[in-house]
Order: C-alpha cells, then sequence, then structure tokens
C-alpha cells in the first residue's frame, strides 16, 4: 500500500477503535436514565469495531509498530455532552475525514482501502442522523424513543427498524445483521 494511503488507514483504524470504546464508556454513563441512548451507543459502538476490525484486516501485511494519529472527543460529561461529542467525531468523519481519505485512495490506486473508507463512510452518515435524533429527545427533557437498531455484521452499516433483506452497502444477507433492541 502506498505510504499516504497506509497513514490513512491506520489513523481510521486509530479513530474507529476510540470510537468503540468511547461509545461504549457513554452507554454505561446513560443506562440509568436514558436507556434506548445507552442502547444506540452499544449498537453503533459494535459498528465502529466493525470498521476498525476492517481497516486492520487491510493492514495485514504490516508487522512492526505504527502511530495512529486521529481527531478524538474527550472529556466525557453528561448524556446530552456525550451526544454532543458524537455527534463532533461523526460529522468531522463524513465532512473531512473519510472524504479526504477516499479520494486519494482512488488516486493512489488502493482498491481495498477505497472500499474500507467507503463502507465506513456511508454508515458515519446513519449514525450522525441517529445521534441527532437521540439528542432532539434528550434535549427536550427525555429519552429517545427507538425501534430496533440493526448493526450489519460485515460493513458495520446500522439502521432503525427491521434489518433489509440485503444491505445496502456491502450486500450482505438479512442474517448478517445484528438487532440491539
Amino acid at each position: 500500500m502506498r505510504p499516504m494511503t497506509e497513514q490513512n488507514m491506520i489513523n481510521a483504524f486509530g479513530g474507529e477503535s476510540m470510537a468503540h470504546m468511547r461509545y461504549r464508556l457513554f452507554a454505561r454513563m446513560a443506562e440509568a436514565q436514558h436507556p434506548n441512548v445507552a442502547r444506540l451507543w452499544r449498537a453503533i459502538s459494535e459498528a465502529e469495531l466493525i470498521h476498525a476490525g476492517d481497516h486492520y484486516r487491510t493492514l495485514k501485511y504490516i508487522d512492526e509498530g505504527r502511530v495512529a494519529n486521529s481527531m478524538a472527543a474527550f472529556g466525557p460529561g453528561d448524556v446530552a455532552k456525550n451526544l454532543g461529542l458524537s455527534i463532533g467525531g461523526e460529522t468531522f468523519e463524513i465532512e473531512e475525514m473519510y472524504p479526504s481519505y477516499k479520494q486519494i485512495a482512488e488516486m493512489q490506486g488502493e482498491k481495498d482501502a477505497l472500499r474500507s473508507f467507503d463502507w465506513s463512510y456511508q454508515t458515519e452518515k446513519k449514525h450522525l442522523e441517529l445521534f441527532q435524533k437521540a439528542q432532539a429527545a434528550v434535549s427536550a427533557g427525555s429519552d429517545v424513543q427507538l425501534g430496533p437498531v440493526q448493526v450489519c455484521s460485515v460493513c458495520g452499516y446500522t439502521l432503525e427498524g427491521e434489518a433489509p433483506d440485503e444491505c445496502p452497502v456491502c450486500g450482505a444477507k438479512k442474517d448478517k445483521f445484528t438487532a440491539y433492541a
């Protein structure tokens, strides 16, 4: 893999790994007062783990230590603040990180990296929508009302409601979705 795409992939792995852990911690903090927001964070945490794993497998040829540089929100607080941190992270990935990473991977002819970046990018857009829905409910003084949250175990695509017959991002069949109900 070309060095610039490789470093972007390492950074994406680091960012997705931190998002996974951050969302797990946010879920624990929210459980008592906002169980549906906690459930949403648990589902999206799993999607971020899937993204990290996809990026990591793309780098399977590396056999030495590397440094990951990634944007990460720090300073957890109450549910409202943590939703704001989550929205900020997803917005960064959608508006800046993944579009630039995809463009570089495409320019460098790195098809595996481009696929991995694109699957994450498509999914992060859904995460942002779901976090914004949760933020609106919490701002109004209530827990978010959610149906089952479905996560594709292949690409991490996330949606509310019933699992589709086929994942719109990776094409995986319905049985590859995990429901968080």
